[in-house]
């Protein structure tokens, strides 16, 4: 039986993809303010980078649980009070980030994380609700401008702030920020979709949703492609700023860089439009090969040489085209009876890439050489974008 789109699609606005993208930037900078602080308040109130790791990994593992069972949380209860939780776990997380130490910290630094999956996962649900598949890239591309404003601003904000002292103030604004967040969200007033409240499939059991997404090939590559994005962001967010020191260039270029590398999202109507008239799936193709280059040309440099930033800001031009398209494949690709439980497992990129990310560095640091990096990221984006060239055409 052919699927039908659901009523919603024709009663709503036009004006929900705006809505959605000033929702988007709304939570973006109700966490982006308190990025840039976290680790320093993670360290100060831990006491060793031993101990942030653990804490941060921690967070990453509580995360993944939280993601997996988003489902389980939809069937009891709906959607709207599953992302007013996550909203509520921000809030809490705030509290304990600016009050607490020690577990309790590293709890905070797990409902972070987890809010941010499951605000993910649900917003990813409404835009396939609500948005046509020709609108998506149209609306990715709006939704990644209000991002793109929140993450520039909101990491610079937080920093300055506890660099002046004020080291409370962050975890303030994000928790104001929060609350405006979910009173705007409950002001448009959505309600829950009865395609996903009477699925003609359920998979209770969280792992039982990861073996049917694994067993769809064309899934399996929008996750790879989602997932070699993220890595590649990783090792720019948390690597780049040391290569800009060990480059002898002073401290400040590294708070320019991060804004200039967060400044490339607002090419994402560019993006679109190149989507528009090449397809999505070429586009995509191009922005991986233009990532792995630039990660071996930082391989082919002897040391860390002032000229190594241009690289890297060539290949964020190329992340800041992924974060306006990668989700495009799945979206475009996951069968409708199935969003939930699919869309519960595809948001574990972002953990997963963490902790990927990290045993990169590890092994390059074990090695010797951080070479071993720049061609390792090199080598798997390399493998997406051939990945890529085995969806279909159009996607």
């Amino acid at each position: 039986m052919r699927w039908r789109r659901p009523e919603g699609l024709f009663v709503l606005e036009p004006s929900v993809g705006t809505d959605l993208a000033r929702l988007t930037g709304l939570e973006g900078f109700a966490r982006s303010v308190m990025v840039g602080v976290v680790p320093l308040a993670a360290f100060e109130a831990l006491g060793s980078k031993a101990a942030v790791s653990y804490a941060f990994i921690g967070g990453a593992v509580i995360t993944v649980l939280f993601t997996l069972n988003v489902g389980a949380l939809e069937r009891r209860l709906q959607r709207r009070w599953v992302v007013s939780l996550a909203a509520g776990f921000l809030l809490v997380a705030a509290a304990l980030l600016a009050f607490a130490d020690g577990p309790l910290f590293a709890v905070a630094i797990g409902l972070r994380s987890a809010e941010a999956s499951i605000f993910s996962v649900c917003l990813s649900l409404y835009i396939m609700d609500f948005i046509g598949k020709r609108d998506l890239t149209v609306i990715e591309s709006r939704r990644i401008v209000y991002s793109g404003g929140a993450w520039l601003i909101g990491p610079l904000l937080g920093v300055w702030l506890w660099g002046r002292g004020h080291t409370v103030a962050p975890f303030g604004i994000s928790g104001v920020a929060t609350i405006v967040m979910i009173g705007y969200f409950w002001r448009l007033r959505f309600h829950h979709n009865a395609v996903l409240m009477t699925p003609t499939s359920v998979i209770a059991n969280p792992f039982a949703n990861v073996a049917r997404f694994l067993r769809q090939r064309n899934l399996r590559i929008a996750y790879a492609i989602t997932l070699s994005r993220a890595v590649f962001w990783a090792a720019l967010f948390v690597y780049g700023p040391i290569y800009i020191v060990e480059a002898d260039l002073p401290t400040w270029v590294a708070g320019v860089f991060l804004s200039a590398a967060s400044a490339m999202l607002f090419f994402s109507p560019v993006v679109r439009r190149l989507a528009d008239r090449w397809g999505s799936r070429t586009i995509i193709i191009v922005a991986f090969a233009l990532m792995a280059t630039s990660m071996l040309a930082l391989a082919s440099l002897d040391r860390p040489r002032p000229v190594g930033v241009v690289f890297w800001l060539f290949g964020a031009l190329g992340g800041a085209a992924l974060d306006v398209l990668g989700n495009i494949p799945f979206m475009r690709m996951v069968k409708p009876r199935e969003r939930t439980a699919m869309t519960t497992v595809f948001s574990t990129w972002r953990e997963v890439s963490f902790l990927v990310a990290r045993l990169i560095a590890a092994i390059a640091l074990a090695v010797g050489s951080f070479r071993i990096l720049y061609i390792t990221i090199a080598a798997l984006l390399v493998g997406a974008a051939v990945a890529t060239s085995f969806l279909p055409r159009r996607i």
